[in-house]
């Protein structure tokens, strides 16, 4: 494997330009002086940048838009062979999924057990980045001791049509949560599969992976007949343990090599659309997903000893089940000649996510049982509506007006259940009380148009209220929350001639705490510590600040951009000791409070350019810095990736076509650790290659080979919390070299 003394991801970069330079200018002198062809034309159509709807909740080209957004597609997903969003976004060098080994407990730790847990944009994640499926909030994480919910492992890849991620506070556009930025998912629609005069259409895809011995079938069928047409999609996954370069196979907490595991993911998604009139519409979706886990959790038997305690563990098994369901009914008006009102749309929606770990420990002394449940019933309603208003100043000045309205209410219970409960605690209990989670919001937006500046001013208003119901909780005083909050935003892009734009955003987030964070109650007055709730807990905010410049040369054969931002948060919620010796006598209270500040500082570029017929080279870079304050001390924030640079080449002949991607990542500097007993991450490089063959009209192979080197690192997202200590960091390392087969097939 390469070191970071021998690679240098710049010089690979210039290597590479250098290669094919001297075919570049003439090609791309052509390009710009001699008339466009039909397969020009083509080619020029396929360098347009992809719209969004998620940077304004109006539909715009990316590269019109004053922030950064990622846009993927599911043809790009499924000739990546990605298993999930981690796999499809992992070449992304701002983002990244947190993603550990499943090393949790029965009672203590949760490593590992939320799967996925969430995606992190620019040194945030979690809670913090807003998550939608088709306009519709994602479940929340959740952890308490044992017990870990993550929020990606909820998602249904498979019937995904397109993923957005923007970055940057979104909560002018979304409201609460969006203090990091928005990863927003769009699932298929019968227009994805039917071509224009189509009545039936539909496919089968096939995979096989072996980074975990996964086999995936997918089904989808779309018709049309009149003014309706409709969908209907299932899929199933079965999979094991995710391979890693673990190699010691002790049967005992010694062991790096993964546990074994059984992993099943099941979806179903139903769509019906009606055209009542050219320019309204109605429709209906119907989503399911489900995930179950089981496992043999080797890592947390007791390395045997001699006279072993009663309280070893010699074995632990889990059964864990996520489901989530959602339904949801929505009105389209689209006229683009209208006068005043073009577009508009109203959705009504219902989604029931219920989560069930449970655990089985067989001890020396008496075995016990964990079984934790959490479960979240979402009622909400969406409405938006935008138009253009007639120009000014003889059409040299034009407006369009957005304005939407998002209210929901989410009802949150969690149960602790099982038995050989710990001393002064009774199962079954909460951890929390029930909460009704209630938020309200009202945004205008104007994009306005004046020349070649666009002025993106917008405004939003947001209430939110958690009342919590005391039956059944008994582990501290209950307490109610309420407050609102403005978040303006105001965007301004400058199209300084065609191929050269310079814009800016400043944008203002928030993040309404949890009902876990406001009550959280739990006593254990044998260790001398308990927890309870805060009825002052304030919102954590954001205060975001990017500017940029894109580019286009050669009749935009080759585009870039760079990005600088600077991110400062204030009233981080933490979980800290407010009172107490640790005592029975005097017992230690636990308590979120609003306590850190935080700022977070980053540097990204990209790139990517046509050279030739059929060839696309890409590159980015992305650096950041950040630190959390906290009684006056500063501490680097461990969320924060290290630099990450990549490189991909791709080339498309006749039916055939082929990619390389090079990823490397900066070691995590050791000034720049959360804590001086942290895992100092090394640099690591890996290399991706695929190929696709459209074997015939309706059959197209994809073929993926990751991490080709077999190179042993870690992510830092992953490992960061290991000590460099730890005898078991072979556990956290990423997996080695693996292939993946998919076949599709369009009838």
């Amino acid at each position: 494997m390469p070191t970071s003394a021998d690679f240098h991801p710049c010089r690979f970069a210039a290597a590479a330009a250098l290669a094919w330079l001297p075919c570049a200018p003439s090609a791309w002198a052509q390009a710009a002086t001699a008339p466009p062809s039909p397969a020009a034309s083509a080619a020029e159509a396929t360098r347009l940048a992809p719209l969004t709807n998620t940077a304004t909740r109006t539909e715009r080209r990316i590269d019109t838009v004053p922030a950064t957004v990622t846009v993927k597609t599911a043809r790009e997903a499924e000739a990546r062979g990605a298993r999930d969003l981690k796999d499809l976004l992992r070449n992304e060098v701002d983002l990244a999924v947190r993603q550990q080994p499943g090393r949790f407990t029965a009672a203590g730790s949760n490593v590992g057990r939320a799967g996925n847990e969430g995606l992190n944009v620019r040194g945030l994640e979690g809670n913090q980045v807003m998550l939608l499926v088709d306009g519709v909030r994602a479940p929340q994480s959740y952890s308490f001791g044992a017990f870990a919910s993550g929020r990606l492992d909820t998602l249904f890849t498979e019937a995904l049509a397109r993923v957005e991620v923007l970055r940057g506070p979104a909560s002018a556009q979304f409201g609460s949560d969006g203090l990091a930025g928005a990863l927003s998912l769009r699932t298929l629609e019968p227009a994805d599969l039917l071509a224009p005069g189509q009545s039936r259409a539909g496919f089968v895809r096939a995979g096989l992976h072996a980074v975990d011995d996964g086999a995936l079938a997918t089904a989808a069928l779309a018709g049309r007949h009149g003014g309706v047409s409709w969908l209907a999609l299932a899929s199933r996954r079965q999979a094991h343990e995710l391979d890693n370069q673990g190699r010691d196979a002790s049967l005992d907490s010694r062991r790096t090599a993964p546990n074994p595991l059984d992993l099943g993911h099941d979806g179903a998604l139903a769509k019906i659309r009606w055209a009542a009139t050219p320019a309204h519409g109605f429709g209906a979706t119907l989503e399911t997903v489900r995930r179950t886990l089981r496992s043999d959790v080797i890592s947390a038997r007791s390395v045997p000893t001699p006279a072993p305690a009663p309280t070893a563990v010699l074995g632990l098994v889990v059964d864990d089940h996520q489901e989530r369901s959602r339904l949801s009914l929505d009105w389209q008006y689209d006229d683009l000649n209208a006068p005043l009102l073009q577009k508009a749309e109203t959705r009504l929606y219902a989604q029931g996510t219920q989560v069930r770990q449970w655990a089985l420990e067989d001890r020396v002394g008496i075995d016990r049982v964990r079984d934790g449940r959490y479960r979240e019933r979402l009622l909400g309603l969406t409405a938006l509506a935008s138009g253009t208003l007639p120009g000014s100043f003889g059409g040299a000045i034009t407006q369009r007006l957005s304005a939407g309205l998002d209210a929901s209410e989410n009802r949150i219970s969690a149960l602790r259940d099982g038995t050989v409960p710990p001393f002064g605690e009774s199962f079954p209990s909460k951890p929390f009380p029930d909460t009704r989670y209630r938020l309200v919001g009202a945004f205008v937006q104007s994009e306005i148009q004046a020349g070649r500046l666009s002025v993106m001013p917008a405004l939003r208003y947001d209430r939110y209220q958690l009342d919590a119901d005391p039956a059944g909780y008994t582990a501290s005083a209950v307490v109610s929350l309420s407050d609102q909050a403005f978040t303006p935003r105001l965007g301004l892009v400058w199209s300084v001639s065609d191929t050269l734009s310079p814009y800016a955003q400043w944008a203002r987030g928030y993040r309404a705490p949890a009902p876990d964070q406001v009550n959280n109650g739990f006593t254990n007055p044998a260790s001398g510590y308990r927890s309870i709730g805060n009825a002052s807990l304030q919102a954590e905010r954001a205060e975001s600040l990017e500017l940029g410049l894109r580019g286009a040369a050669f009749g935009r054969a080759l585009r870039w951009q760079v990005a600088a931002y600077d991110n400062r948060y204030r009233d981080f919620i933490s979980q800290q000791v407010v009172s107490g010796a640790f005592t029975p006598a005097d017992p230690a209270v636990f308590q979120f409070i609003n306590l850190a500040q935080a700022r977070i500082r980053g540097l990204e570029a990209r790139i990517e350019a046509t050279p030739a017929a059929g060839w696309t080279v890409k590159a980015a870079h992305a650096a950041a810095r950040g630190d959390s304050e906290a009684g006056g001390v500063s501490t680097p924030l461990a969320t924060v990736e290290p630099a990450r640079w990549h490189l991909g080449v791709a080339h498309q002949r006749g039916t055939w076509s082929w990619r390389a991607d090079l990823i490397h990542a900066a070691a995590k500097p050791t000034r720049r650790l959360p804590a001086a007993t942290a895992f100092a991450t090394p640099s690591y490089t890996t290399l991706d290659l695929g190929a696709s063959w459209q074997a015939t009209k309706q059959l197209v192979l994809h073929l993926s080979l990751d991490n080709v080197t077999d190179a042993s690192y870690w992510r830092w997202s992953d490992a960061r919390s290991l000590t460099a200590t730890s005898a078991i960091k072979d556990a956290f390392t990423a997996p080695g070299r693996s292939v993946s087969l998919v076949a599709r097939h369009d009838f």
